[in-house]
């Protein structure tokens, strides 16, 4: 009497070959960029210790100073006008971020993904640990600090574009709010990640807590040389439906099982030859429809989450009084509401077909809820509603927006697209943290109505796509996804 397979090898072999393949893409690129926001989060866990309270930190015998306060501070972090010091470091990677972000796309589309996001990936660990060996080398200068911020910022940009172009090229339209929600939870688990470890070694020798880091993400890098799968066709795999029928409905009236949203639909939209495909243009991207609304609320939403990546572990420090590893462990509890942020807001995007809605509602939600984010529950929610946005504008909508019907099947705009959304958003990026900066000695409660007149900011740009989209809700016009009826 035969037993008949079992239950694993059943489960295993339910998948077909090109869903495992999706899978495969989608793990493999979750997990370089979790790397590129590892690498990104020691600098705010570590402000803490180049500037800290020195008259309560017991003072080595052998230590001759007379001054008390400043004594275990790094110079040049130990005078006065640190906090203007710290915003020159966020605003050389941040600024070089937004500068470099709109080249990147442009070079994403011409260059393969794979060498283009393995080079990234090596550059920003070499960078990333020259930054920590300051501390070995016993560097004190500030321009030190900020060319190696700036040259990590610029090479950082690699990730984004090349990332999401991967995941597009591999994952039809439907599905796309649900998997990126849940694939874009990367930012946070980086997040969460790079604090826990630059937290290991921030009081004891913070030069580790770059190093370290550098290494995992240079490391990571060698991985996707050797494994990255750029788009189906590399593999004779089947290309995703990147545009969907009147009569098809959203992802969760007709995705029944795992499989189906690992798998290609049968009703493919013919696409272009790759070979007969040319390059869109920055122009011609910007002419996208809603190309431009999102990537003007992206600029304001990204200020928001930006200053709370790079102060939040610095006002707890302040505020809570706890230590800098203390701070930057409840520091993560904002990116947890962030994982679960971005996947509410993929799901809620894709069975309303409201992506622009969904983001005006959380956003407008956020906006009394960012004065609040001391307690654990506060940041949780915070968390939630101030990542959930940004989120799905980096990744759901760019997607989108990358393989619109007016471009007429061709894929090539999508890393140009993604850059120009996330480029603009990191120039807001680079503004929030240098505003809470210069705003944050007048007092804490001024950066946070900063904060607020940012998300109302970033509704109001929302406004007239969410007014489409609800005409459409009640009939006015054909039902279609968010943003294409404009």
């Amino acid at each position: 009497m035969r037993s008949g397979l079992a239950p694993g090898i059943k489960l295993i072999t339910s998948f077909s070959r090109d869903s495992w393949y999706r899978g495969f893409t989608l793990f493999l690129t979750f997990i370089f960029y979790t790397t590129y926001h590892l690498s990104r989060k020691p600098i705010s866990i570590v402000k803490s210790e180049l500037h800290r309270n020195c008259s309560i930190v017991i003072q080595p015998p052998d230590l001759n100073t007379t001054n008390n306060e400043t004594w275990c501070d790094w110079a040049p972090f130990d005078q006065n006008n640190y906090q203007t010091l710290f915003g020159v470091l966020d605003n050389s990677f941040l600024v070089a971020y937004a500068i470099g972000m709109f080249f990147s796309g442009i070079f994403g589309e011409r260059l393969p993904l794979r060498y283009y996001l393995s080079t990234g990936m090596l550059l920003s660990g070499f960078f990333t640990a020259l930054f920590g060996l300051g501390f070995y080398w016993n560097i004190h200068s500030i321009w030190y600090y900020a060319f190696v911020q700036a040259m990590n910022g610029l090479v950082q940009t690699t990730g984004w574009p090349a990332v999401v172009a991967c995941v597009g090229n591999w994952f039809g339209k439907g599905k796309r709010g649900f998997i990126m929600g849940i694939w874009n939870s990367h930012t946070s688990v980086g997040n969460i990640l790079g604090s826990l470890i630059a937290g290991v070694y921030v009081s004891s020798a913070w030069g580790l807590s770059f190093i370290v880091p550098g290494i995992i993400i240079a490391a990571t890098g060698v991985v996707c040389f050797f494994f990255l799968v750029e788009r189906p066709e590399d593999v004779n795999c089947s290309p995703p439906n990147h545009h969907e029928t009147s009569e098809q409905e959203p992802l969760l009236h007709n995705a029944s099982s795992t499989e189906e949203i690992f798998s290609s639909p049968e009703t493919t939209v013919r696409e272009l030859p790759r070979d007969n495909e040319k390059a869109i243009s920055f122009l011609g991207a910007l002419q996208i429809p809603g190309v431009v609304e999102f990537s003007l609320c992206l600029l304001f939403a990204k200020l928001v989450s930006y200053t709370f990546l790079y102060w939040l572990p610095l006002y707890i420090a302040n505020v809570a009084h706890f230590d800098s590893k203390g701070a930057g462990d409840m520091s993560t509890l904002f990116d947890v509401g962030g994982i679960v942020g971005g996947i509410l807001a993929g799901l809620v995007s894709d069975y309303t077909d409201g992506r622009a809605t969904t983001c005006w509602v959380m956003l407008i939600v956020a906006a009394p809820m960012v004065s609040a984010s001391s307690g654990h529950c506060m940041l949780l929610l915070c968390g939630a509603l101030v990542n959930g946005p940004y989120a799905l504008i980096t990744t759901a909508v760019s997607a989108d927006l990358g393989t619109h019907k007016s471009l007429r099947g061709n894929s090539r705009a999508l890393s140009t697209v993604t850059a120009i959304i996330d480029g603009t958003g990191s120039i807001g990026a680079a503004l929030g943290p240098l505003l809470a900066g210069l705003i944050s000695p007048t007092g804490w409660n001024n950066v946070f109505y900063m904060l607020i007149i940012a998300d109302i900011c970033a509704c109001l740009l929302l406004s007239r796509l969410v007014y489409k989209e609800v005409r459409s809700w009640c009939g006015y016009t054909t039902r279609q996804r968010g943003f294409k009826e404009i």
